[in-house]
């Protein structure tokens, strides 16, 4: 079968002017005013194909041009360069209010929005209800549509394009406005979508809902496209796209770190300390070993951290403890439970103290608390630093708990019995 959806080599710009024109007095006594700017390339060479029945996400940064890629599939913009063919029945839902007439109330706009996508007038009548119970606004159908809140709009808009039985449906990240309830039923209606066997392109900033939902995507960047392919895949290349910056750490100064350590006055209540060593410095890593502030969910990573010793002092412990941003602790490890003998450290040497784990904890910010320390009666602190360094936990995945450790769901089904006569 012929692809649904193929586009070669797409390309759209906007000229961008460098002065504004905004009455016609401005106009007049300034005929060339706002004729000169500079040109904003929203799509660049896009090629791909999306085959017959096929969940296909787009995703991308704000500005990357998703949405402008949507338009010209859907015939809003009109492409500079390549072509497009879409096999079958069109629907989209773009953006918000678009092809809704704001003076009219709620029937009146299924009726025209359905008999535009493709339907009867006979058949865009009989599904008018079945579209206001969808979208739950039975009592709001006589209301005019520009009085209504853009959840509403919302809405409307998704019932009407859900129910008009197109072959390719065209979506944009819009139903973020919907309330919780409204976007479950959404994604129920995805599910019906796809066991029907109809082409979704699906722009989002979700990347849990492209992992569920998804076939495969593309991910653009600056109107080029960066990567295609699995769902996983391109999720993890998102959040690393949006998180470069993030992970760009900057190189240590360690003229800073001893000034910064001499400055530090000792009663700072995130510091403990009896003065035989400090903890210049402490940092993540990734899998590759290269120190970053993002870390991918499901991977290998590592805390370290840099001790220098002012006395001597004969096996300390060293150790770390993860707490999230609820201050939940959701990881903690120590020499203590592995070697009794970690050496002995006199004044001016230094060491690197590094843990090493698999990357289990779910999305979000973790702050790390390293410590050195003697043993004793108890454990007394030679230093300790309190939520020290931070990282972020970049996922695909949304979870309630604190870990998102890998898991499998069976289920058996009973065999049916038969009532006894």
């Amino acid at each position: 079968m012929p692809p649904a959806v193929s586009v070669q080599s797409l390309s759209k710009g906007f000229r961008v002017p460098s002065e504004q024109v905004n009455t016609l007095k401005e106009r007049v006594l300034h005929p060339l005013r706002g004729t000169r700017g500079a040109r904003f390339e929203a799509l660049r060479d896009v090629s791909f194909e999306v085959e017959q029945g096929e969940f296909f996400g787009i995703v991308g940064r704000n500005g990357s041009g998703k949405s402008t890629l949507l338009k010209c599939l859907a015939g809003i913009y009109r492409a500079d360069g390549g072509q497009a063919w879409i096999d079958g029945r069109l629907s989209a839902f773009i953006e918000l209010g678009v092809g809704f007439n704001m003076d009219l109330a709620a029937r009146d706009n299924i009726r025209i929005n359905a008999v535009m996508l493709g339907l009867s007038t006979r058949d865009a009548r009989r599904r008018e209800d079945e579209i206001l119970e969808f979208a739950g606004l039975e009592q709001f159908q006589d209301l005019k549509i520009k009085n209504y809140s853009s959840g509403m709009l919302v809405r409307l808009g998704f019932a009407i394009m859900a129910h008009v039985d197109a072959d390719v449906l065209l979506i944009d990240e819009v139903l973020a406005v919907g309330d919780a309830a409204f976007q479950q039923k959404c994604f129920d209606q995805f599910n019906r979508i796809r066991d029907e066997g109809r082409t979704v392109l699906f722009v989002t900033h979700d990347m849990g809902a492209v992992e569920r939902y998804c076939d495969r995507a593309m991910l653009l960047e600056h109107g080029e496209m960066v990567v295609l392919g699995d769902a996983h895949r391109v999720g993890q290349e998102y959040l690393r796209v949006n998180f470069a910056d993030v992970e760009t750490a900057p190189e240590p100064d360690p003229a800073a770190d001893e000034q910064a350590v001499e400055e530090e006055p000792e009663t700072d209540p995130l510091r403990s300390t009896d003065g035989r060593a400090e903890i210049v410095r402490a940092w993540f890593e990734d899998a590759e070993g290269n120190e970053s502030s993002a870390l991918p969910h499901g991977e290998r990573c590592a805390f370290a951290a840099t001790v220098r010793f002012q006395a001597e002092v004969e096996h300390p412990l060293f150790g770390v403890v993860l707490q999230n941003d609820r201050d939940h602790t959701v990881f903690a490890a120590s020499t203590a439970w592995t070697q009794e003998r970690s050496g002995l450290f006199r004044a001016g040497d230094e060491v690197t103290y590094r843990v090493s784990f698999d990357n289990v904890f779910s999305g979000g910010r973790y702050f790390a608390t390293p410590a050195v320390a003697r043993r004793g009666a108890g454990v007394a602190w030679i230093d300790r630093r309190e939520k020290f360094v931070t990282a972020l936990v970049t996922s695909t995945r949304t979870t309630d708990a604190a870990v998102d450790i890998p898991y499998a769901i069976d289920l058996v089904r009973a065999e049916a019995r038969t009532p006894a006569a």
